[in-house]
Protein backbone atom coordinates (compact mmCIF):
# COMPACT_ATOMS: atom_id res chain seq x y z
CA UNK A 1 0.00 0.00 0.00
CA UNK A 2 1.36 3.29 -0.80
CA UNK A 3 2.11 5.49 2.50
CA UNK A 4 0.47 8.80 2.24
CA UNK A 5 1.53 12.00 1.95
CA UNK A 6 0.18 13.30 5.22
CA UNK A 7 -0.31 12.34 9.01
CA UNK A 8 -3.26 11.30 10.30
CA UNK A 9 -2.77 14.20 12.43
CA UNK A 10 -2.74 16.65 9.03
CA UNK A 11 -5.86 14.52 7.29
CA UNK A 12 -7.72 15.26 10.77
CA UNK A 13 -7.06 19.03 10.48
CA UNK A 14 -8.16 19.26 7.32
CA UNK A 15 -11.26 17.86 8.02
CA UNK A 16 -11.97 20.30 11.05
CA UNK A 17 -11.00 23.06 8.79
CA UNK A 18 -13.86 21.40 6.25
CA UNK A 19 -16.47 21.40 9.54
CA UNK A 20 -15.31 24.55 10.08
CA UNK A 21 -16.76 26.01 6.92
CA UNK A 22 -14.01 26.39 4.77
CA UNK A 23 -15.39 25.29 1.05
CA UNK A 24 -13.79 21.67 -0.03
CA UNK A 25 -12.74 22.35 -3.23
CA UNK A 26 -10.68 25.46 -1.44
CA UNK A 27 -9.26 23.72 1.00
CA UNK A 28 -8.46 20.52 -1.62
CA UNK A 29 -6.67 23.17 -3.60
CA UNK A 30 -4.73 24.79 -0.74
CA UNK A 31 -3.41 21.41 0.33
CA UNK A 32 -2.51 19.72 -2.82
CA UNK A 33 -4.97 16.59 -3.02
CA UNK A 34 -7.66 15.92 -4.95
CA UNK A 35 -12.26 16.18 -4.11
CA UNK A 36 -11.78 12.28 -3.93
CA UNK A 37 -9.45 11.89 -1.58
CA UNK A 38 -10.67 14.60 0.75
CA UNK A 39 -14.49 12.19 0.47
CA UNK A 40 -12.34 8.96 1.00
CA UNK A 41 -10.41 10.59 4.36
CA UNK A 42 -13.81 12.27 5.84
CA UNK A 43 -15.76 8.42 5.21
CA UNK A 44 -12.45 7.03 7.07
CA UNK A 45 -11.55 9.69 9.99
CA UNK A 46 -14.85 11.37 10.23
CA UNK A 47 -15.78 12.37 13.92
CA UNK A 48 -12.49 11.38 14.93
CA UNK A 49 -9.89 12.93 16.81
CA UNK A 50 -6.10 13.15 15.82
CA UNK A 51 -5.17 10.90 18.78
CA UNK A 52 -7.99 8.43 16.87
CA UNK A 53 -6.45 8.32 14.34
CA UNK A 54 -3.45 7.77 15.55
CA UNK A 55 -4.42 4.69 17.78
CA UNK A 56 -6.10 3.05 14.22
CA UNK A 57 -3.25 3.52 12.45
CA UNK A 58 -1.30 1.30 15.39
CA UNK A 59 -3.92 -1.02 15.95
CA UNK A 60 -4.49 -1.92 11.73
CA UNK A 61 -0.60 -2.25 11.84
CA UNK A 62 -0.74 -4.76 14.54
CA UNK A 63 -3.55 -6.37 13.24
CA UNK A 64 -1.44 -6.85 10.12
CA UNK A 65 1.79 -8.42 12.36
CA UNK A 66 -0.56 -10.82 13.72
CA UNK A 67 -2.22 -12.08 10.66
CA UNK A 68 0.95 -12.90 8.77
CA UNK A 69 2.15 -14.73 12.47
CA UNK A 70 -1.10 -16.67 12.23
CA UNK A 71 -0.55 -17.54 8.51
CA UNK A 72 3.21 -18.70 9.35
CA UNK A 73 2.19 -20.94 12.28
CA UNK A 74 -0.85 -22.77 10.02
CA UNK A 75 2.07 -23.36 6.98
CA UNK A 76 3.97 -24.96 10.47
CA UNK A 77 1.47 -26.78 11.27
CA UNK A 78 0.75 -27.96 7.58
CA UNK A 79 4.44 -29.21 6.98
CA UNK A 80 4.27 -31.08 9.89
CA UNK A 81 1.36 -32.80 8.77
CA UNK A 82 3.39 -33.64 5.60
CA UNK A 83 6.14 -34.64 6.82
CA UNK A 84 4.58 -37.06 9.57
CA UNK A 85 2.27 -38.60 6.70
CA UNK A 86 -0.99 -37.90 8.29
CA UNK A 87 -3.61 -38.02 5.92
CA UNK A 88 -6.09 -35.24 5.15
CA UNK A 89 -9.22 -35.71 4.77
CA UNK A 90 -11.51 -32.87 2.82
CA UNK A 91 -12.98 -30.96 5.26
CA UNK A 92 -16.86 -30.09 4.06
CA UNK A 93 -18.87 -28.58 6.38
CA UNK A 94 -22.03 -30.56 7.74
CA UNK A 95 -21.28 -33.90 6.25
CA UNK A 96 -22.41 -36.53 8.41
CA UNK A 97 -21.44 -40.09 8.04
CA UNK A 98 -23.68 -43.47 8.29
CA UNK A 99 -22.20 -45.43 11.20
CA UNK A 100 -22.64 -48.77 9.66
CA UNK A 101 -21.27 -48.18 6.38
CA UNK A 102 -19.05 -44.99 6.90
CA UNK A 103 -21.68 -43.50 3.20
CA UNK A 104 -22.24 -39.33 3.94
CA UNK A 105 -25.94 -38.24 4.34
CA UNK A 106 -27.78 -36.68 1.81
CA UNK A 107 -27.52 -33.39 4.05
CA UNK A 108 -26.49 -32.59 7.37
CA UNK A 109 -30.14 -32.61 8.69
CA UNK A 110 -31.18 -36.09 7.17
CA UNK A 111 -31.57 -38.88 10.24
CA UNK A 112 -32.03 -41.82 10.25
CA UNK A 113 -34.44 -42.06 7.84
CA UNK A 114 -31.27 -41.64 5.57
CA UNK A 115 -30.04 -44.92 6.52
CA UNK A 116 -33.40 -47.33 6.02
CA UNK A 117 -31.86 -47.56 2.02
CA UNK A 118 -28.03 -47.76 3.92
CA UNK A 119 -26.70 -51.05 2.03
CA UNK A 120 -24.50 -52.37 5.32
CA UNK A 121 -20.50 -52.42 5.66
CA UNK A 122 -19.04 -51.91 2.96
CA UNK A 123 -16.63 -54.43 2.75
CA UNK A 124 -19.90 -56.68 2.87
CA UNK A 125 -21.01 -58.06 -0.59
CA UNK A 126 -24.15 -58.00 -1.77
CA UNK A 127 -25.79 -61.10 -1.20
CA UNK A 128 -27.73 -63.15 -3.54
CA UNK A 129 -31.04 -63.98 -3.58
CA UNK A 130 -31.48 -67.32 -2.27
CA UNK A 131 -33.04 -69.75 -4.57
CA UNK A 132 -36.16 -71.50 -3.72
CA UNK A 133 -36.39 -74.82 -3.22
CA UNK A 134 -38.69 -76.38 -6.11
CA UNK A 135 -41.01 -79.09 -5.92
Amino acid sequence: MRKSRFTDEQIVGFLKQAEAGLPVKELCRKGGFSDATFYKWRARFGGTEASDARMLREVQAENSKLKKLLAEAHLDIEAFKVGFGVKRQPHRRGARRCARCSTEWASANAGPAALWGCPGPATASPRAPTPEPSS
